[in-house]
């Protein structure tokens, strides 16, 4: 059987290694001229560690772990509120669960299956052609080629999803929040750690992932309606974070020109995908394509990677593909239901939007210590992160 995987970041090559192991022909296509290098680091925890242990790749991710030590939040004026560890807000687990790169941890999936399978970089769908024993797919190189089955694993605005599915805005549901992620120097001297300015309705943050000349800076502000009209122009998204941060202190001004200067800016929307099947046909999706839980869960890295294993074992392991589409779905929804649940009270944290909200957010910090020890504070995490129990899929 061939099959055809859309997105080469996570579950794409996640994907593509079980099938190749169970004998399937796997092509991936990908966008980007290459694995894409960057970004901000990712977490994995839970069952997602158990899918890279089987992948026997779990040493290698585990050689880009951070480890951050603690993360630290100010105020309007600067003056700091509190800080606490990474796991007390996430419900990971010390000297378990990771943090790393996330273009380490899409090197090591590429690394791990890149001699078995045909990837094809600088390329994309641009038609999907179902018929009965197949799908014809057309890329916008030109080239038109017959697969069994397609997976989408190409992200929160997944081409995939729009041409088996239709339009994204019936899925899409938009949590209240757009932001931009970029990399500036990192004349601070900070290692291992992340600090976030908080007013109402919008956060700053410098994050130092481990002890490079390199900080990520971030920048996110509530905006009741999705900025549909910045999505496309840089120069747009610039001037609305300008508008919106002109006015601030603490080190804004330091973030506001670095991202000026930028060359690297990634601005979206937060949102989540909200579909009710995740298959039509012989087309399916995987990770973000099919449920993005957004990263105020911050567990999207651990779903896809949970949800690829899933869907090559239920594939591996029944006749037909719709049967495998339906068990893959029914098995890992209820896990990314309660995954997804996570990102509910993430804005509370990250930027509530009124004074009020603030100063509730602050006193929750200050007193973050004791719930850290008493157990309540993660444990909403702890619990979605290990509520699917991985299959064993024979070889």
């Amino acid at each position: 059987m061939k099959i055809l995987i859309s997105g080469a970041s996570i579950a794409g090559p996640t994907l593509a290694y079980w099938l190749h192991r169970y004998g399937f022909d796997v092509t991936v296509v990908e966008k980007a001229p290459a694995i894409r290098s960057g970004g901000y680091p990712i977490d994995i925890r839970g069952s997602a560690l158990g899918v890279l242990d089987r992948m026997n790749v779990l040493p290698a991710v585990r050689a880009g772990h951070i480890n951050t030590h603690r993360l630290t939040f100010v105020g309007p004026d600067g003056r700091r509120v509190g800080s606490l560890r990474p796991e007390a807000v996430t419900g990971g687990v010390l000297d378990r669960d990771l943090e790393v790169p996330r273009g380490h941890l899409t090197s090591v999936l590429y690394d791990s299956v890149r001699d078995d399978v045909e990837f094809l970089f600088a390329d994309s769908m641009a038609a999907l052609r179902t018929h009965e024993s197949g799908v014809e797919v057309t890329f916008t190189g030109g080239a038109r080629r017959e697969f069994d089955l397609v997976i989408g694993a190409d992200g929160l605005h997944s081409r995939t999803r729009r041409l088996a599915f239709g339009p994204e805005e019936p899925f899409a549901r938009y949590l209240g929040y757009c932001f931009a992620g970029f990399t500036i120097p990192n004349d601070l001297g900070l290692a291992h750690e992340g600090i976030t300015y908080t007013a109402p309705g919008r956060m700053a943050a410098l994050y130092a992932p481990g002890c490079t000349e390199t900080l990520h800076g971030f920048l996110a502000t509530a905006r009741p309606q999705p900025p549909s009209a910045e999505l496309g122009d840089a120069d747009a998204q610039r001037d609305l974070m300008t508008r919106v941060f002109g006015d601030d202190g603490w080190e804004v001004p330091r973030l506001l020109d670095g991202m000026h200067a930028a060359d690297d800016v990634f601005f979206d929307v937060v949102s989540q995908i909200h579909m009710p099947t995740w298959s039509r046909g012989r087309v399916a999706l995987a990770g973000d394509a099919a449920h993005a839980p957004s990263f105020l869960s911050g567990q999207g890295t651990s779903i896809a990677l949970v949800g690829a294993y899933v869907l090559a074992g239920e594939l591996a392991t029944r006749a037909d593909h719709a049967d495998a589409f339906a068990a893959y779905e029914q098995l890992t929804r209820p896990f990314v239901k309660v995954n997804q649940a996570l990102a509910d009270g993430g804005g509370s944290i990250l930027a509530p939007t009124t004074a009020a909200g603030l100063w509730l957010r602050n006193q929750a910090l200050r007193i973050a210590p004791l719930l850290t020890r008493t157990g309540l504070l993660g444990r909403a995490g702890r619990r979605a992160a290990t509520a699917l129990a991985l299959p064993s899929y024979a070889d």
